[in-house]
């Protein structure tokens, strides 16, 4: 079996790969070891699939070589793939600015790739497994179950190793260093929070309730929805700020990012000095927050004090807790539920036009294997399209 492409991995880069390589008249091959394409696709975005970001730029990525993605970023933008799913009559909604969803169902997105890949004349393969790939002279062969085939490139687009349940392995990264290129640590991105000890229990006491806040690590800073769990925090703020985070590190959490508590207090401490501090706290907060928030700080008396005996002191203990509330998570929920993997093959080793090996110009890379990560919102979704897109059209 001869193909001028063969496409490894059936996800969301692969497919887009393999869809602007047939359309230029490549004989492509896509192979999965999976037994339905795009998983990861159909379970994005709780099933709706934020299929991309209108204000995707670079710097909503991280990477060790963070003008990598510029290239592909600017060749194949949001509106090309929104020309796309229009084109297929998707209707979509734009539920935060920039970011769009499905309006029914991942299944439609999925439905566009598939449709697309068949009108390519892109054959796909489902259930297959890799078993040795080798260069042969100046091109490839990939032994699979079931069979040899020889092609011309071969394009990698496995994705890391977050989710192992939807198929995640590390057989990308295998590939990269066989053939001697050089792939940097990973780790789980976009994951939940872990605590231990008394937070993890006062976290479980909260869990399911949801509160706007602003949180800081590392240099970066997050404005979104945390989210209390059985075991420690999620929601986007902490989605966001654990692909900065590092073991050990402590989270500034703003509890009320709008808000100078310290002026605040003091305003209402002139403006309603018979306040109680507790009504104070119960208008600003869900009341069972504001509740836990006094028990956690032994703050049960203080909370049925007036605010007019309240000193300036108090009030600035109560501003450090509400804007700069200091957390060390004990860790992350880690691969289980992360949604991306951070780190991955190094793109010094990488054209950013083509997705090519520089030494071995046969092979590509494409996708989350590479060591390029987007923020939650779309973007990593775009980085699928636009790495895809720049490959297809190379190989």
């Amino acid at each position: 079996m001869t193909y001028d492409v063969v496409v490894v991995g059936a996800g969301a880069a692969g497919l887009m790969c393999a869809i602007h390589a047939g359309y230029a008249g490549r004989r492509v091959l896509v192979v999965d070891h999976a037994n339905k394409a795009g998983k990861k696709i159909l379970m994005s975005g709780g099933g709706r699939c934020n299929f991309t970001n209108l204000a995707t730029t670079p710097k909503h990525f991280s990477s060790a070589n963070p003008h990598f993605c510029i290239s592909a970023l600017q060749r194949y933008r949001p509106d090309n793939f929104v020309e796309l799913v229009e084109r297929h009559g998707v209707d979509y909604v734009e539920k935060a600015p920039g970011q769009l969803f499905c309006a029914t169902s991942a299944k439609d997105i999925l439905g566009v790739l598939l449709t697309e890949c068949e009108w390519a004349g892109v054959e796909i393969r489902l259930g297959t497994a890799i078993e040795r790939v080798e260069r042969v002279g100046e091109s490839m062969r990939v032994a699979t179950t079931s069979g040899c085939v020889d092609c011309g490139s071969v394009v990698v687009a496995t994705g890391g190793l977050s989710i192992p349940t939807m198929g995640a392995t590390g057989w990308g990264y295998d590939i990269a260093r066989q053939f001697g290129v050089a792939v940097s640590a990973t780790r789980p991105g976009l994951v939940p929070f872990t605590l231990s000890d008394q937070w993890k229990a006062r976290a479980a006491e909260l869990s399911g309730l949801s509160l706007p806040v602003a949180v800081a690590c590392g240099g970066k800073s997050f404005s979104e929805p945390m989210l209390f769990t059985h075991r420690g925090l999620s929601g986007p703020a902490m989605l966001q700020i654990s692909s900065v985070w590092q073991p050990g590190d402590s989270l500034t959490i703003n509890l009320l990012p709008e808000t100078a508590v310290f002026d605040a207090l003091c305003q209402a401490r002139r403006d309603t000095p018979k306040r109680q501090f507790s009504t104070w706290l119960g208008e600003r907060f869900p009341k069972r927050f504001a509740q836990s928030l006094l028990a956690w700080y032994e703050g049960r008396e203080e909370g049925e004090r007036l605010l007019a005996h309240f000193s300036n002191a108090m009030l600035e203990k109560w501003a450090e807790r509400l804007n700069h509330w200091q957390l060390r998570p004990a860790g992350t929920e880690g691969w289980r539920t992360a949604e991306v993997t951070l780190g991955g093959v190094d793109t010094d080793a990488i054209s950013s036009r083509t997705f090519a090996v520089k030494a071995l110009p046969q092979l590509h890379f494409i996708g989350e294997v590479l060591d390029v990560t987007g923020e939650l919102g779309g973007f990593n979704f775009q980085w699928a399209w636009a790495s895809g897109a720049a490959c297809g059209q190379a190989v």
